[in-house]
């Protein structure tokens, strides 16, 4: 068996433990639930040794985990690379002093923030998240991270949903996926 083939057969693994619930949470939507992925303790370890696999030797010393699920992927990351977690937030989560970044919504505007003093300028971060829509939060994510003198290395994800063109709107900065929901 050849790498290229152990890699495709965890991919397969982890696409069947992402549960996907139709009409949630609102008609028309298609969830893609990674609960399911967390309750296969193989198909998790999975989904962290690829990112691992990818980001190993890439002198990244920041994983920015986006609140919640990148809470979730973003630590055993960190851990196994080298690298610090710093959690990105919504707002009024974080204790002491933190910057934002406002982003757009469909409707309105939302806005994450990050402790003062997490990252340093001339860091490099992964920022990372469990899914990619309309990649708002990837963006602000990134502005954040950029406003301080971090260099975002590359966005990762475990689930792209194509269709909504997030990948687009993150200003050339790479994105890794592992699964392409359509």
């Amino acid at each position: 068996m050849t790498s290229k083939d152990a890699k495709d057969q965890r991919l397969a693994k982890i696409v069947s433990a992402i549960r996907v619930i139709p009409n949630f949470p609102k008609p028309g939507i298609i969830f893609q639930d990674i609960t399911t992925l967390l309750l296969d303790p193989q198909a998790f370890k999975d989904t962290i040794d690829l990112f691992v696999e990818r980001y190993r030797d890439k002198n990244i010393s920041v994983v920015a985990g986006v609140e919640a699920r990148g809470f979730i992927f973003g630590p055993p990351i960190a851990l196994a690379i080298g690298a610090k977690f710093v959690p990105i937030r919504k707002p009024n989560k974080l204790p002491g002093e933190v910057i934002s970044e406002e982003y757009s919504l469909e409707y309105g505007t939302d806005k994450i923030e990050m402790h003062v003093g997490a990252v340093q300028a001339g860091e490099r971060a992964l920022v990372i998240d469990d899914l990619i829509a309309t990649g708002g939060t990837l963006c602000a994510a990134i502005r954040l991270l950029e406003r301080v003198g971090v260099e975002v290395v590359e966005c990762a994800c475990v689930i792209e949903l194509a269709e909504l063109k997030g990948r687009d709107r993150l200003g050339g900065k790479p994105l890794f996926v592992l699964v392409n929901a359509d």
